[in-house]
């Protein structure tokens, strides 16, 4: 099935087009998985050094999927540390007062830490599809491609994910 005209992801510029293309979302995909923006960059470099290195095993319209599931699958590798990443990510900074209330502040810091904490602990599948339409203001249609999933599948990971936030914050979310 492979035809002699296809693109090869060898050649530079096709890469180079590759890597400007898909590198961000890549990158916010595992971020939202992990919660920590340095190793999602260094996850994401690291998939692409690999589809360089396997760039003459991989067809140019697998190598977008191929980038994202050697990036899924280091992060996987990683998950303990993540946790511990995520766990030390949760502890309340120390807020500067800025004309609040101390009570507003307190409140806002726990509330905060309480979001923080129910977002953590959202299902894997329910928290990456919330984190990519909260944070980084994708589509269903835009999530569903960047994960392999239908649109509707999206939309029901969405609507529990809210539901269990709802539930642990009431109608704040």
């Amino acid at each position: 099935m492979i035809e002699a005209h296809e693109k090869s992801v060898c050649d530079e510029k096709t890469f180079k087009m590759i890597f400007d293309n898909h590198s961000e979302v890549i990158r916010n995909f595992i971020y939202y998985k992990c919660g920590d923006m340095q190793q999602a960059e260094d996850i994401a470099q690291d998939a692409f050094v690999k589809l360089w290195k396997n760039c003459k095993k991989v067809v140019f319209e697998k190598a977008r999927s191929f980038v994202m599931k050697v990036a899924q699958n280091a992060f996987y590798n990683e998950v303990d540390h993540r946790k511990v990443v995520l766990k030390y990510n949760q502890r309340a900074r120390p807020i500067q007062v800025d004309g609040q209330s101390p009570e507003f502040l307190i409140e806002e810091k726990e509330f905060m830490v309480k979001l923080q904490r129910s977002i953590s602990e959202l299902p894997a599948k329910q928290r990456e599809v919330f984190l990519l339409s909260r944070k980084d203001k994708k589509t269903y249609r835009e999530i569903a491609e960047i994960i392999g999933l239908t649109q509707k599948a999206v939309e029901r990971r969405m609507h529990l994910a809210l539901l269990e936030l709802r539930e642990k914050l009431g109608d704040i979310i």
